[in-house]
């Protein structure tokens, strides 16, 4: 099994642009398909299936930004990122897009062909939700990566001998044998292969070329990743002797999962508070982005609520606020994370930075409770999805709710099994949300669902504060949210077919967004 990290599946990437399914994931299959063509391409072509969300959605959405970007190299949060397809053309890269029927039927599907004058080469792959990929096919053979480790193509004509050469020259994550439009072998390892041993690679007789993939993933994976638990049932069952909390089950979990130090998970979620504390500043301050449907609110809204203007609720009306903040950094192309995807960005951080401000809590307990909303996510990133075009709205503003729900029980200085059940009743509150976006920009309904899903949260924590009786065990309630997300129509997961999508405004709004589109590119 891939185990879920808190930091490649839940917070994160940071990243700029409207959707993390869209935007960051595009990015890192591009970046795959970058470092596949040694970062010289000439011609693309990229391919979408017409039953899929990104035959509808690939360029309002940020498909295409992200994928420019990837293709020269570039890393999610970088600020050209908006003016990608200008570089990209400055590069002399030229590309098509088709709509045409594609073997690969998941609704996120990429199929890339790339060019320059002595090679080509044919990538598939999907975005799984959340900014996470996994390359599903290269040149015909069928593989599966995530983009969580160093990677190395070797492709030659008699495949027995570089593999006879390589079991004795390390011990490495994988080794196969492929067979697709060409023979190759792939490797897998924890770093990339020293110059010398590519060298006499070069050398055995049959090896045509030599292609290293570099991670685009910021915690890696090996064959012996272990984790201590993967379901809540099993967690408790694990600290049932260890009497841990739940933000040290989370450190203990992470820190297992990555191979890294219980100080450097500490350290890292320490770095997401502080873009996301920036995120929150930036906002309020005020944000100004040509390209988008909804422009700056949080401003007058804070205004409003230092006057004493808004109706009553001061940790209400602050979580409002900071989602808000957030949402508009992120709808202005200003760097954020997607804690759990883009499109939810605001509702689990904005809950859990406004509690903690309102509280006057530290920066110590705001990380705790960061990596508390991040355990929860890993149990919904392992048995459900984070994807909207997979399992609607439920699975990233729904997501979002979960997550804070239990975090923001330990702000508030509740123990596990309340945090565990007010996850439980914000993921069954939210059961069978749609996604519908306005304009076919990530924009709204989305805001007004982060608001609703910290709302949620928040409404919820409360509840388990005072004990109130969820029922339903969280791992069920994960498990229903997929069932659920199956069910519901395609046109209503992500498409622009359905919903608010197909309102009369709604395409009024998108013929605006359009013309003004195409007046900017004349």
């Amino acid at each position: 099994m891939n185990y879920p990290s808190i930091f490649n599946d839940v917070v994160g990437p940071v990243m700029r642009g409207p959707s993390s399914s869209h935007c960051a994931a595009s990015l890192r299959i591009a970046r795959i398909c970058h470092d596949l063509m040694g970062g010289r391409i000439s011609s693309i072509e990229i391919d979408f299936d017409p039953e899929g969300s990104l035959a509808t959605t690939h360029k309002d959405q940020g498909s295409d930004m992200g994928l420019f970007g990837g293709f020269l190299g570039w890393e999610a949060h970088d600020e050209r990122l908006v003016d990608s397809e200008m570089h990209l053309k400055g590069a002399g890269i030229s590309y098509s897009i088709r709509i045409i029927e594609l073997e690969n039927k998941h609704p996120n599907a990429y199929q890339i062909s790339l060019k320059n004058p002595w090679e080509t080469h044919k990538v598939v792959a999907i975005s799984t939700g959340g900014g996470m990929i996994e390359v599903v096919e290269i040149d015909g053979a069928k593989v599966s990566l995530a983009g969580d480790r160093f990677m190395t193509l070797v492709y030659a004509d008699f495949q027995d001998q570089v593999m006879n050469y390589l079991k004795q020259a390390g011990d490495w994550d994988s080794l196969e044998a492929l067979s697709g439009t060409s023979k190759m072998v792939l490797l897998t390892a924890q770093k990339p292969i020293d110059s010398i041993l590519k060298e006499e690679l070069t050398q055995i007789e049959g090896v045509n070329m030599i292609k290293e993939i570099r991670p685009v993933l910021p915690v890696l994976s090996s064959k012996n990743t272990q984790v201590p638990f993967i379901t809540v049932e099993e967690m408790l069952a694990y600290n049932a002797d260890k009497n841990l909390s739940l933000w040290e089950l989370a450190v203990r979990y992470e820190s297992q999962r990555g191979n890294i130090s219980e100080e450097e998970v500490l350290a890292k979620m320490e770095q997401i508070r502080v873009i996301l504390k920036n995120a929150v500043e930036t906002g309020l301050k005020g944000t100004h982005f040509e390209d988008r449907i909804l422009g700056p609110q949080s401003v007058k809204f804070k205004s409003m609520m230092e006057e004493k203007r808004l109706v009553d609720g001061d940790v209400l009306n602050r979580i409002i606020m900071y989602v808000s903040a957030i949402m508009e950094v992120k709808s202005s192309m200003g760097v954020i994370v997607a804690a759990p995807t883009a499109g939810s960005c605001g509702a689990m951080p904005g809950a859990v930075l406004g509690v903690a401000d309102s509280l006057g809590l530290s920066e110590e307990e705001t990380v705790k409770a960061l990596l508390i909303a991040g355990l929860i996510g890993v149990f919904i990133a392992a048995h459900s999805t984070f994807a909207a075009e997979v399992g609607g709205c439920q699975a990233e503003c729904g997501s979002g709710a979960t997550m804070a729900a239990a975090a923001l029980v330990y702000l508030g200085g509740g123990n596990l099994n309340q945090s565990l059940s007010a996850a439980s009743m914000a993921l069954q509150s939210s059961l069978g949300m749609i996604c519908d976006p306005i304009g076919n920009r990530v924009e709204a309904p989305c805001l007004n669902r982060n608001v609703m899903a910290a709302s949620n949260a928040l409404s919820c924590a409360n509840m388990a504060l005072a004990d109130y009786d969820h029922l339903i065990p969280l791992d069920e309630v994960i498990e229903t949210m997929y069932e659920v997300g199956k069910s519901i129509p395609n046109t209503l997961r992500c498409t622009n077919l359905g919903g608010l999508s197909i309102t009369k405004t709604a395409k009024e709004i998108e013929g605006k967004l359009a013309s003004k589109q195409f007046f900017k590119s004349c």
